[in-house]
């Protein structure tokens, strides 16, 4: 399973909008008055910079980088961490980690009885296949390219996923919403951590439960669809990092005691 991260979002941004202003007399008597100068700034919070620093259209993320072309990376990322015989057995605990066929009420019932087997589904439910956040506006496509859902939503509050995972939780008005009513989005942005990871869903107390409820083992993760391979490569050797920097350590301390 993932090893989680505490990212800290990027302090608010201001925006200021000048309009310079001139004598009426040097613009001709088309002009009916003179234009005044005007400044308006705007201060975002966190959650509202959130929005928009991730706009643009998102599909799955390990369909991406657990392709066959990325094999040899995740070896060379392993290696570096936990040495060469450990690399292949590491990269491919990674890749499966957070590839879960299934979620909820029968993924704890499995992995009760089979612990041992517990993955994480990080794949996008109700039938999406793509995500597209637009301010605050978000909707979703399926495979087909048909529209499943489309709303605006506002921010109501921040949310802990089990005291492991600090985000913001959103949530549109549309009486209409069913599944999609809540977006609990972690603090996730391309430019910082190459990908996404959210819930979205309708009962706030099961999506703040990652090991519980209908949504239980279930964190979707994302990858901006237009991308280049350097966003791809940084993501791998960022999820590596993350999960394997202790046995690094781990690995360092054995070797100066037998030195």
């Amino acid at each position: 399973m993932k090893k989680i991260l505490t990212l800290s979002i990027a302090a608010a941004m201001g925006f200021t909008l000048c309009a310079c202003g001139s004598d009426n007399s040097s613009l001709g008597s088309s002009t009916a008055e003179t234009s005044i100068a005007v400044t308006e700034s705007k201060e975002l919070s966190a959650p509202e910079k959130l929005l928009e620093d991730i706009r643009g259209t998102y599909e799955e993320l390990f369909p991406v980088i657990n392709d066959s072309k990325y094999d040899q990376l995740w070896i060379d990322k392993c290696e570096a961490l936990v040495g060469k015989e450990n690399a292949d057995m590491s990269a491919l605990m990674l890749k499966n980690s957070c590839v879960g066929t299934v979620y909820g009420e029968e993924a704890v019932k499995a992995y009760t009885d089979k612990p041992d087997s517990t993955q994480f589904d990080c794949y996008f439910i109700n039938g999406v296949s793509q995500i597209t956040f637009d301010g605050n506006k978000i909707s979703g496509t399926d495979k087909n390219g048909s529209e499943v859902f489309s709303h605006e939503y506002s921010y109501v509050k921040d949310l802990s996923l089990s005291g492991m995972m600090d985000g913001y939780l959103y949530e549109t008005s549309d009486s209409d919403a069913g599944e999609f009513k809540y977006f609990f989005m972690m603090p996730d942005t391309p430019d910082t951590t190459y990908h996404l990871e959210f819930r979205y869903g309708s009962d706030i107390d099961a999506l703040s439960k990652y090991n519980e409820g209908i949504y239980a083992y279930w964190l979707a993760a994302a990858i901006p669809v237009e991308r280049d391979e350097k966003l791809v490569e940084d993501c791998i050797t960022l999820f590596a990092e993350e999960n394997l920097s202790g046995q690094e350590e781990e690995n360092a301390e054995q070797s100066e005691a037998t030195e």
